[in-house]
């Protein structure tokens, strides 16, 4: 075949399989122009008009609009530059097709309703920067001018929200519960009073920081009780109770008294609220961390024997 060989539309529909009035379209906007014309006058194309035929059928199987083609064909931008821009896109799209398949299966699974999921949709389709941003918001508003506790306010905005390119429903579920968490306002009015707690605390001369080691000492002391099956007012539980008084007076510099342990009771229900646990577990989920051990049964336990004791 040499380089003067011309084709008829018909002949060009069959080598491309493109249909005549395909290629007639493309021969008519100028996106293929036809070679030359018959005596009858029929439109005739050359192996060049083939090729372009062959990289617009390419292109458009990729899913390129005529006006990205017309620019590849006159060479404005090249088949890589397109091909890259189109892959980024693709990427977006791939994106939002694993939310919305991960939003509708977490629908399916809680039964939610056509508002619930059009909620979880929204907020499944937030980019990474706007998650952040409505967690800092929540943390602006709850801890915002108060010297609370710089540690823990450091670690809140540490730990953000971070979808993964593909989810499962569990994730997009709990991403849903923690938005709609974040923006309640009796649960900000209730971390707004923890912080202005620690703020008052830090006023006294509490520095001493986040004190993991008497959360671990009250899970140790209260979890051999619970495992004991020790009531909280009982007087099995009394050791147990001056145990960890003893601790917290240590740490905190202050007598093992009365005033400590009603002051303590308070910090406690204070900062007992089972909707600050369930942010952490929330977060754990999103973020595909391990799932942190419920606090609740402990806390409520030492609670409760706190409470019996200031009543004797």
């Amino acid at each position: 075949m040499d380089g003067d060989t011309l084709y008829t539309i018909g002949a060009l529909a069959r080598r491309t399989g493109l249909t005549v009035k395909a290629i007639r379209f493309y021969s008519d906007t100028g996106i293929v122009p036809s070679t030359d014309r018959s005596p009858a006058g029929y439109r005739l194309y050359d192996l060049d008009a083939l090729a372009r035929l062959d990289l617009v059928r390419t292109l458009r199987e990729l899913g390129l609009d005529l006006a990205v083609i017309r620019q590849v064909l006159d060479r404005e931008i090249s088949v890589p530059e397109v091909a890259a821009a189109h892959a980024d896109a693709l990427d977006v799209q791939i994106r939002t097709l694993r939310l919305r398949r991960a939003v509708l299966r977490a629908v399916a699974k809680r039964g939610s309703t056509s508002e619930e999921m059009d909620l979880m949709h929204k907020l499944a389709r937030l980019s990474d920067e706007e998650r952040r941003r409505l967690i800092h918001d929540f943390i602006d508003d709850t801890f915002g001018g108060l010297d609370a506790n710089p540690d823990f306010v450091a670690m809140m905005r540490s730990a953000m929200p971070e979808l993964p390119e593909d989810p499962e429903p569990e994730q997009v579920d709990a991403w849903a519960e923690l938005a709609e968490l974040t923006r309640d306002p009796d649960f900000r009015a209730a971390v707004r009073q923890m912080a202005e707690h620690q703020a008052a605390e830090r006023a006294r001369g509490d520095t001493t920081g986040l004190h993991h080691d008497l959360t671990e000492a009250v899970r140790d002391q209260v979890g051999h009780a619970l495992t004991a099956g020790i009531a909280p007012a009982s007087a099995e539980a009394t050791p147990v109770v001056d145990t960890l008084t003893a601790r917290y007076a240590r740490v905190f510099d202050r007598a093992d008294d009365i005033g400590l342990r009603r002051w303590l009771l308070a910090r406690l229900e204070i900062a007992n609220d089972p909707r600050a646990e369930r942010y952490w577990h929330l977060l754990s989920v999103i973020n595909g961390w391990p799932v942190p051990p419920s606090l609740a049964p402990v806390f409520t336990w030492f609670l409760a024997a706190l409470r019996a004791r200031l009543k004797e």
